[in-house]
């Protein structure tokens, strides 16, 4: 690009051509008051605010719509520009009611701010003030219209970054009114974001409403525990209680925008179900004690039971550190039996993976992508901000091809897409491979040997075959399917062929980190060789006689809740170590209360492998303690060296070395060999498909009232094709019984005709399917 030379309040800069005048004004430095303008979004020019002098121009021109012309010379801060600013202010606070002091946005405000320089001190207008009526945007925004001063922020936001309008601006003049359509609830998973955009106090948080002023509140850094993409956030504390959560601005991994999920989680870290004292089970009674006696009792029983009968299991949501000392104390003992992958059901690869799964590129790169396949992921609830990196990829002429289960809408346009049974799946991936192998004149890989051609395959093929960035991505169904060591092959194959990138879409905020630090049976921190064991799903195939979980919820978050708590309910000895008291009432023998991830420092690493330490940012509540120092603690109780560490950086350095960063950084890798084929079964009966709610993810999500309330939040459903409904003589909005193990469950049915003819969607991870078995497999239904 041609370089300007310009001058702004007689300061000469140079300029690259089509940058505007508020662009070359942040590059220096300078301050140009505005409201509609976002550097994220598209320029509106509706406020007026920015109102600057441009020498030779005959009015005053918006500098966030004015491109800059060699030779310009601006001025912001002339009395010409001043008086037409004041008098854009003038206008805006005619109808803006003076309710400052009961205002949620007030010390925060942008309209009060820039109504101290350029506001009046009184008000000429003497009419009526206009008042508008609230709008019922759900659980999540609260709304006072009355004070919208109508920049269309939350508007565009909706359509450029969340990719759905939920929002507009009907009528003219001040009969503009921002509202939902059809009066329907803001869905997005993003929506919490136009509660920062707002420059008023129009949308503001409805969890956080009249609790607390802004000028009350401690800013504290810290990480998202919940998807994998580790977003940075901004943590504010009153009186050592989490108030709110609002996005930390990081270009590199969630640039100034965070997930719902991540925004108002908050609310399940003060639930009364809080677990606050260690107790122990004596006669079928709970008693609370010290920590002393009850980490003394947890020792001694794990001293006589032999190791191999010992399983130890975690949620990726916990800290590496907690994580790497939970391997190293099941070690120590001589057991090997320790994983975190709950819902994984194929564990073929742990004998060819060469290193950490993980995304195969920095997450900046995804926006950047001329050709995507993603295969088995809800890429929205999945990876919401992720999501949003491949919508604006797809805005700039970028084509994406899904192979699924189940067919969401994805908010953007998609070049190809293919939506077959869970059985299906691999076949699927397969023809895609075979199609781009004959494209490329090439041999046919021999696990792709089964698939089968068809015209869509020929199409995703070709797509792949072009472009100059391309990437191949498996999401979290595809992690947690029966055949997903078939997959992860076929996708690597596909990969090669097209000249792209290969990688996984991580589940969890510590999927990465956990295998980097020997969470597995097997391998060690950072691959090295480790005693072998079993993984989570021998553990909980027939009963262990002891367990430990670190934050594992076993009823909500294992693949097969059914026989997980039936191994479970058999054992003699079960340690929970959790946050929650929840259903762990009734089957574990100790309760040891951990800190939720605001009460503890630690570290999480995120799917492409960036390494994100962070702090408590409040005290641990009551008895609770940080699980890291739990475990420290029971090691030197069990006799075990290596337990000494002081802090949870030594910790980090123990698992990861002296460089995390570099060490992890080396250790991923994507690669598998040797992966045979195997062909889908035939057969004619009814198959589950289930997904994880994007609120139903880890225990301090589940505990948010605000976000069950949402519509992601709603009951489970049983989702079929109107075709099967019509099969099996049932009625749509009726209700089904439904069963995959001993009992049954009965369902509304609800029509979907996205899905395949011969499947059932039924999510996994709620309470109310928690007894109906495997996330994936055979299912029958029939009426009620």
């Amino acid at each position: 690009m041609a370089t300007l030379n310009i001058e702004i309040d007689g300061r000469a800069l140079q300029v690259e051509s089509g940058d505007t005048i508020m662009d070359a004004a942040n590059q220096a430095g300078i301050t140009i008051p505005h409201f509609c303008y976002h550097k994220k979004l598209s320029i509106a020019a509706n406020c007026r605010m920015c109102l600057v002098q441009v020498e030779k121009a005959p009015k005053p021109l918006p500098a966030c719509a004015t491109p800059v012309t060699e030779g310009m010379k601006v001025h912001t801060r002339s009395e010409y520009a001043i008086n037409a600013q004041k008098g854009v202010m003038e206008f805006l606070l005619i109808n803006h009611p003076l309710d400052c002091p009961i205002c949620d946005q007030g010390g925060e405000c942008t309209l009060q701010d820039l109504a101290v320089g350029y506001g009046g001190s009184s008000s000429r207008y003497q009419e009526i003030k206009r008042v508008v009526r609230e709008k019922n945007l759900g659980p999540l925004i609260a709304t006072d219209m009355t004070r919208c001063i109508h920049c269309s922020r939350c508007v565009r936001f909706g359509q450029e970054i969340a990719g759905m309008m939920e929002l507009g601006m009907p009528g003219r003049g001040e009969h503009t009114e921002v509202m939902p359509f059809l009066e329907g609830q803001v869905a997005s998973e993003l929506s919490g974001n136009v509660i920062d955009l707002c420059p008023v106090g129009a949308l503001t948080s409805k969890p956080f409403r009249y609790t607390a002023r802004p000028w009350e509140l401690s800013r504290r850094p810290s990480i998202s525990p919940h998807d994998s993409l580790g977003s940075n956030l901004e943590v504010h504390v009153k009186n050592n209680k989490v108030m709110r959560v609002v996005p930390r601005e990081n270009e590199d991994v969630n640039e100034c925008w965070l997930a719902d999920r991540d925004r108002f989680s908050y609310e399940g870290l003060n639930t009364a179900e809080r677990l606050t004292w260690p107790m122990i089970k004596q006669d079928g009674q709970w008693i609370e004690t010290d920590w002393r006696t009850a980490l003394q009792y947890v020792a001694d029983r794990l001293k006589a039971i032999p190791p191999e009968q010992i399983g130890a299991l975690s949620t990726p949501h916990r800290p590496a550190e907690e994580l790497f000392l939970l391997q190293k104390l099941m070690r120590g003992m001589g057991s090997g039996n320790v994983d975190h992958r709950l819902r994984q059901s194929d564990f073929a690869l742990d004998a060819k993976a060469q290193g950490g799964f993980w995304l195969g590129m920095p997450v900046t790169y995804m926006s950047r992508l001329n050709r995507m396949l993603v295969v088995g992921s809800n890429l929205r609830k999945d990876h919401p901000l992720m999501a949003h990196r491949i919508r604006e990829a797809v805005r700039w002429y970028g084509e994406l091809n899904l192979i699924n289960a189940a067919d969401d809408e994805f908010l953007g346009k998609v070049h190809a897409k293919r939506i077959v049974a869970p059985s299906q799946l691999a076949g699927a991936l397969a023809g895609v491979c075979v199609a781009l192998a004959e494209l490329k004149n090439q041999a046919v890989p021999k696990i792709a040997a089964h698939g089968v051609v068809d015209e869509v395959a020929r199409k995703m093929a070709a797509s792949l075959a072009g472009g100059e960035t391309r990437a191949v991505f498996l999401g979290n169904m595809a992690q947690h399917h029966p055949a997903y060591s078939q997959i992860h092959a076929l996708a690597q194959e596909v990969a090669a062929l097209a000249g792209a990138s290969f990688g996984v879409l991580g589940e969890a905020a510590n999927s990465v980190g956990a295998v980097a630090v020997g969470a597995i049976p097997g391998r060690g921190p950072l691959g090295q060789p480790a005693v072998a064991g079993l993984n989570a799903q021998e553990m909980l195939a027939k009963p262990l006689r002891a367990y430990l979980l670190l934050g594992v919820e076993a009823e909500l978050d294992t693949y097969d809740p059914v026989a997980a708590m039936a191994s479970i309910d058999a054992a003699d000895f079960v340690v929970v170590m959790s946050p929650y008291k929840g259903k762990s009432l009734d089957y574990a023998d100790v309760l040891l209360p951990i800190a939720p991830w605001t009460e503890t420092s630690g570290t999480f690493i995120n799917t492409e492998g960036r390494v994100q330490s962070f702090a408590a940012v409040v005290k641990p509540l009551a008895e609770t303690r940080p699980a890291w120092k739990v475990l420290r603690v029971l090691g030197n109780l069990l006799g075990l060296a290596g337990f000494e560490h002081a802090d949870s950086k030594e910790v980090l350095r123990d698992a990861l070395g002296e460089t995390p960063i570099g060490s992890v950084q080396a250790f991923l890798n994507n690669a598998v060999s040797d992966v045979d084929m195997q062909p889908a079964p035939a057969g004619e009966h009814l198959e589950r498909v289930a997904e994880v709610p994007i609120y139903q993810t880890d225990a301090v999500v589940r505990r948010a009232p605000s976000l069950q309330r949402t519509q992601d939040g709603a009951l489970p459903v049983a989702r079929m094709h109107s075709r099967l409904i019509a099969r099996l003589g049932l009625e749509e909005d009726g209700r089904v019984s439904v069963r995959q193990t001993a009992s049954a469950l009965t369902l509304k049915v609800q029509r979907d005709d996205l899905l395949p003819d011969n499947c059932v969607r039924i999510p996994s991870g709620h309470p109310l399917t928690a007894g109906l078995g495997p996330m994936f497999g055979p299912i029958t239904a029939e009426p009620v």
